[in-house]
């Protein structure tokens, strides 16, 4: 047996054990699901699973490898424990997250024969079942996690915009700190903490130009893939279409209506796939790449030039006096926005900001008084 056989043979087994699991998965929630239409929709993916399963279980059989029904494995039993205990809302959050991260797992395998597709599909699927409300409506717990989301979402802007001020504010109080350990003169501790603030602050700006830049191209990549799917089978996006609306609450009938009257306009079609299917929302495609590079810019610059101001004006102890001051009391601004969002009072966020910084500072001081000595 060649190396390749093997690799294809375990490659194919590990294939066949994900696909079956995935159908007693879908099947258990099928049998939890409370919602007619719903649990349809959980029994059409499992189906579609077992299929995928038979398609590795002949590739397989092909090379001579008989095989068995593997049994469910430890994660999809304890998951299976948990529907039958919790629900199937219980699971779906983390199983539509499971389900996203595994989209592309056949992307790579020229032998998956389109299975890509589906499990982009599937994705969906799960994640409208995951978020997806009751036939009768939204329901107000629906309403409160929505409205969680939306302060998580401002949490997580306000949280990135601290930490691009904090990172300024600790490399260059570090950098600072560094150079006068090494007994560096004024103008050079000066030209480090200007130098440490426009690479950091470009640096920043440049991986952040390079990040969202390539989120939009991926999912223009994506929605391209999706036009040629929805020129080339039109009836498989229609199912999908139908099979999200489903997971949403709608019973099946509707769901077909509602997809078979979307698919007669294809710009509409392409629109609403592109933000049910993929998760993108055509209009955004992951914001502008120079706004967030300049933004990202700004923010480091404004941290790190706090430690730097001293230098400007005064030389030596006093100089660096005022550098660990003006530092400390940035990190205590920070610690406290930082408050907002983690749940701590003001005091113990600042204390910690402040502590954690100071003891960063004060370690590459020490460096560079070792190193300045060891070199002079």
């Amino acid at each position: 047996m060649t190396q390749s056989h093997k690799s294809d043979v375990k490659r194919f087994r590990a294939n066949l054990r994900d696909e079956l699991d995935g159908a007693a998965l879908y099947d258990e929630l099928a049998a939890a699901e409370q919602n007619e239409a719903r649990g349809d929709v959980f029994r059409q993916l499992a189906q579609a699973e077992r299929e995928h399963a038979e398609l590795w279980r002949s590739k397989l059989q092909a090379r001579g490898i008989h095989a068995s029904t593997a049994k469910p494995s430890f994660k999809t039993k304890t998951l299976r424990m948990l529907i039958r205990r919790f629900g199937p809302r219980f699971v779906l959050p983390a199983l539509a997250a499971a389900e996203f991260a595994d989209r592309n797992k056949y992307a790579n395998q020229p032998d998956s024969e389109g299975l890509s597709a589906d499990e982009h599909s599937h994705a969906a699927v799960v994640a409208a079942a995951a978020q997806g409300g009751h036939p009768g409506g939204v329901t107000g717990a629906e309403i409160a996690r929505a409205e969680s989301w939306h302060r998580g979402a401002s949490g997580n802007d306000l949280r990135a915009a601290v930490l691009g001020a904090n990172d300024g504010l600790v490399s260059n109080f570090c950098l600072i700190m560094g150079v006068a350990g090494a007994g560096s003169s004024n103008k050079v501790i000066l030209l480090t903490s200007v130098a440490g603030l426009i690479a950091g602050a470009c640096s920043m700006a440049l991986g952040e130009w390079l990040s969202v830049t390539n989120a939009r191209e991926l999912a223009q990549t994506q929605i391209a893939r999706e036009a040629e799917e929805l020129e080339h089978t039109p009836e498989a996006e229609q199912r999908e279409l139908a099979l999200i609306y489903q997971a949403k609450g709608l019973d099946k009938d509707e769901a077909h209506r509602v997809a078979e009257q979307l698919m007669r306009n294809h710009d509409k079609a392409l629109d609403t796939l592109t933000r049910e299917e993929l998760g993108i929302d055509p209009d955004e495609l992951g914001g502008n790449p120079w706004s967030a590079a300049g933004t990202s810019f700004g923010l480091f610059a404004l941290g790190a030039i706090f430690p730097a101001m001293p230098f400007f004006w005064s030389h030596g102890l006093v100089a660096i006096a005022t550098s660990i001051g003006l530092s400390g009391l940035g990190l205590a601004i920070i610690g406290v926005v930082t408050s907002l969002f983690n749940g701590r009072t003001p005091l113990f966020s600042a204390t910690r900001q402040v502590v954690i910084g100071c003891v960063a500072a004060a370690f590459t001081y020490g460096v560079g008084a070792l190193l300045g000595v060891s070199m002079s």
